[in-house]
């Protein structure tokens, strides 16, 4: 069962998103929070595995509040701002991916999965272009590269795909490995990378000039 938690100031969107998820039979609604304090302390005590946090919050924003909850959960931006700095900032404090409002329920259902799962989710209205733009600084690619100079070849390949956007299912697939030897070397290669979810890795990979994108 995957533990979900939804931090919203509106009573109405939480009860909505809430009626959405538990058409699941393998999503529960764990807690609820009407601010980014309370989310903090919610999802520690609820251990949750999921947590939908909205942009703009009183009482600590849900930005504070993704920052402080990464190590512990997975999280995933869920606002009606698409504008390209809230996705800047919510991938740089480790949220797992970020989502409009407005995306329809069946892809609100796959994307806390793959959440859950440690795969990134970002709605199609955010481009590569847009993430690009706002995480690349002049001097990362040379540092990124560095970075990757402690993987190993297979890690590299590994990492190339992830950066690509891949599943672990379709980078075992590709690399002729099975998914849970795929999942050993993501494990492997956030610590030595210093990120904290496969998103920031990604970037990583993006950076260092892995992708063909």
């Amino acid at each position: 069962m995957i533990r979900v938690l939804i931090a919203d100031d509106e009573t109405l969107m939480r009860a909505g998103i809430r009626l959405i998820l538990e058409n699941d039979p393998d999503i529960t609604v764990a807690a609820e929070a009407s601010d980014g304090r309370q989310a903090v302390e919610l999802t520690r005590r609820h251990r949750i595995d999921v947590a939908l946090l909205d942009i703009r919050m009183p009482g600590g924003d849900g930005l504070k509040a993704a920052e402080q909850i990464a190590g512990s959960a997975s999280v995933v931006m869920l606002t009606t701002f698409g504008e390209d700095a809230y996705v800047a900032q919510a991938l740089k404090v480790g949220a797992t991916g970020f989502l409009l409002k407005d995306t329809p329920p069946h892809e609100l259902i796959t994307a806390v999965r793959k959440a859950a799962a440690g795969e990134p989710i970002l709605a199609p209205q955010i481009t590569r272009r847009l993430i690009e733009k706002h995480l690349t600084e002049p001097d990362r690619g040379s540092a990124a590269r560095a970075r990757i100079d402690t993987l190993t070849e297979t890690e590299r390949n590994v990492l190339r795909l992830v950066g690509e956007g891949l599943s672990n299912t379709e980078i075992g697939e590709q690399l002729y490995m099975a998914t849970g030897t795929v999942k050993a070397h993501i494990s492997r290669i956030l610590p030595k990378l210093e990120c904290a979810n496969r998103v920031q890795a990604a970037i990583v990979a993006h950076d260092a000039g892995l992708t063909r994108s």
